[in-house]
Order: C-alpha cells, then structure tokens, then sequence
C-alpha cells in the first residue's frame, strides 16, 4: 500500500506528458490504435480461456464427487 502511494506520488503531469510524448513518438500516431486493438483483443481472448477453463474444471469436480 506504501509503495503503491510512493510511486504514485512520483509520476507528476510533466512525467506522463513525457511518457505519452515518447511512446507517440516511437510507434507513432497511427500505430498506437493497432496496438490498443491488439491488446484488447488479448485481454477477451485471455478472458474468454480462463472462463473456459474454470467451466471445465468446475465439470470435472462435479463428476468425482
């Protein structure tokens, strides 16, 4: 919780200004909604797997019983 408070208290709007500068500036403007697309795409698929797999789990344990 400390050290959540200390390296939020850190980042200032000058340091996130300076982060969004040069993230634009390495993969461009056009890029970063690829990027956003292929990083929520992940996040539903990861989604998607691990809710698959606790129905499967959830199958076999009841069938042990």
């Amino acid at each position: 919780m400390i050290a959540q408070t200390i390296f939020l208290g850190m980042l200032g709007p000058w340091q996130i200004v300076l982060i969004v500068a040069v993230v634009v500036l390495l993969f461009g403007g056009r890029k970063i909604p690829e990027l956003m697309k292929g990083l929520g795409s992940g996040i539903k698929e990861f989604k998607d797997a691990t809710k698959e797999d606790e129905k499967l789990e959830g199958g076999s344990n009841e069938s042990k019983s």
